[in-house]
């Protein structure tokens, strides 16, 4: 018996899915859930081996959802999502239901989901995720577990981003959070007017910065608006400069 979570904030696209999940009786309902918050405390008790999931939802979405998990379950999406999303189903995810879908059509990605080997399926979704991390609608934020809970970064509020191994400290006037992501994910997926690394190892918000002084030889540091030095190489000087029109 295969567990499986439902996580949607429609109920009516619950029951659809409940409805046609009756035809297969090797497949056990665990929980639903009508928002991410839900979604990830279900996966964490109840350990799914399938979740059908939303992505636009209340609170965060499902692609951020699937980011604050270590070992994301299978996914079969049920959206009506935009385009560029849809690149990155086709190229990633197990399977993608687009609303209103039929019993048939979702019998098909069950039979997928069936087909498909256990220990890819992590890589799929992790790969889904960076695709779909390049689309416009899903830079605005950053999403990161802070212990327990679930805190929403909006990414005006990031002052600079430091690598840490394998996370990312991201810094912001409450303090740092970490994001088990690397330096070139933000790198590619930041607005490039507003972030720039300044260095190997930084990311700097350029409306953050309040003056650019001399530090050794070819390299500089910024000095931020609270007061922190955020150093700056001398390709990194480059690019400031370029940003800040300087």
């Amino acid at each position: 018996m295969s567990k499986i979570i439902i996580i949607d904030d429609e109920p009516l696209a619950r029951s659809i899915t409940k409805e046609y999940l009756q035809k297969h009786p090797d497949l056990e309902i665990m929980q639903e859930c009508n928002d991410g918050f839900e979604g990830l405390k279900a996966i964490q008790e109840h350990r799914p081996d399938l979740i059908f999931l939303d992505i636009q939802m209340p609170k965060i979405t499902g692609f951020e959802m699937l980011e604050l998990l270590d070992q994301p379950p299978s996914v079969i999406f049920t959206t009506a999502f935009d385009e560029y999303a849809i690149k990155a189903f086709e190229a990633h995810a197990i399977d993608y239901l687009l609303k209103p879908f039929n019993q048939e059509r979702f019998d098909k990605a069950i039979a997928k989901w069936k087909e498909q080997k256990v220990n890819s399926t992590e890589k799929a979704t992790q790969d889904l995720l960076e695709s779909a991390s390049q689309s416009p609608s899903q830079n605005h934020r950053i999403v990161v577990k802070n212990g327990s809970k679930i805190k929403i970064i909006p990414v005006h509020d990031v002052q600079y981003l430091e690598a840490a191994d394998d996370y990312v400290k991201i810094h912001t006037s409450e303090g740092y959070f970490l994001k088990n992501k690397t330096m070139a994910h933000f790198e590619n997926t930041l607005d490039k007017e507003q972030f720039v690394r300044s260095h190997r190892s930084y990311i700097v918000n350029v409306q953050q910065i309040t003056r650019i002084d001399p530090y050794e030889k070819d390299n500089h540091v910024a000095i931020l608006r609270s007061g922190v030095k955020v150093p700056v190489s001398r390709s990194g000087y480059g690019k400031l400069k370029e940003v800040l029109g300087l």
